[in-house]
């Protein structure tokens, strides 16, 4: 690839990691992240450049409108998906995203709060996302999205205001999340129910996403009780488990396999010493960064 097309590849690259993780926290799908920055890349590839001043800015602008585009169209069809939608698990040890090396950063890509922000409207999540994950002020922000920045600033009062309601439950640290972490799937293992419930917390909520493809709980698992015996059940009489440690979406993960491949992903929320959120992916649709392990 020589000229004006190596030019234009060449702008794309150099801000690629910033894009693909605009465009992830606005979709949850490293899949569908990729195939916005392919659109992103044909168009960018079509602009007059000379006419582009900043190319990070541009490029930003059009994968927002991109992914929004998707977030509608997927939300239009979300009653064919069978049971709870969970983000795609992507390792991020390196990050394919660029440097979380910040709590906020690491955060911003975290499965707790991906899953969180599936409560916002497209507009909501897209301020949200590119005023906290990218620190882009109202004005510019509203200059993506053909918005005022007072309306921006609203948006994202509002989407902050759903997002606390969840974010009150997730307090512990990756170390503590790590800890409850092992912890839980040892005794899910061992069949130890009195340990299991004394790591959830009571309004424990298990989120299990098989899409259909696989056995999985097509509703949220509320209650200790329920979330531990399921856990429980799934471990029930099966040899040969092995939970990987890894490191997914910023934080702290397990890849669960059994001896004939790998079964399920396992994130987690806590607060307080319980696990008050588990995050199971099981749709082996979602699993292909991981099936490697």
């Amino acid at each position: 690839m020589t000229g004006p097309a190596a030019q234009a590849a060449g702008a794309l690259t150099a801000h690629r990691p910033m894009l693909l993780g605009l465009a992830y926290r606005l979709l949850g799908s490293l899949d569908d992240a990729e195939d916005v920055l392919q659109e992103a890349y044909l168009r960018w590839l079509a602009v007059d450049r000379d006419d582009v001043a900043e190319p990070r800015r541009y490029l930003s602008r059009v994968v927002t409108r991109l992914a929004l585009d998707r977030l509608r169209a997927r939300r239009r069809g979300r009653e064919t998906y069978v049971g709870p939608w969970l983000p795609e698990p992507v390792p991020t040890d390196p990050s394919p995203f660029g440097p979380l090396d910040t709590a906020e950063l690491r955060e911003s890509v975290s499965t707790a709060l991906l899953h969180l922000l599936e409560r916002l409207t497209p507009p909501e999540r897209a301020v949200y996302v590119l005023h906290t994950a990218f620190a882009l002020p109202y004005a510019e922000i509203g200059d993506i999205l053909d918005r005022s920045a007072a309306d921006c600033r609203q948006l994202h009062h509002r989407a902050a205001a759903r997002i606390a309601e969840g974010r009150r439950r997730f307090t512990a640290g990756p170390a503590e999340q790590r800890r409850l972490l092992d912890a839980f799937l040892a005794a899910a293992r061992d069949g130890d129910l009195p340990r299991l419930a004394g790591l959830v917390a009571a309004d424990a909520t298990a989120w299990s996403d098989g899409g259909g493809r696989v056995s999985a709980a097509r509703r949220p698992v509320h209650g200790a009780d329920r979330v531990v015996r399921f856990f429980a059940g799934i471990h029930a009489r099966r040899p040969g488990v092995r939970a990987t440690p890894a490191t997914l979406n910023g934080g702290p993960a397990l890849v669960v396999s059994w001896p004939s491949g790998v079964r399920y992903t396992l994130a987690v929320a806590a607060t307080d010493g319980r696990i008050t959120d588990l995050y199971l992916v099981a749709n082996p649709a979602k699993l292909g960064r991981v099936t490697g392990w």
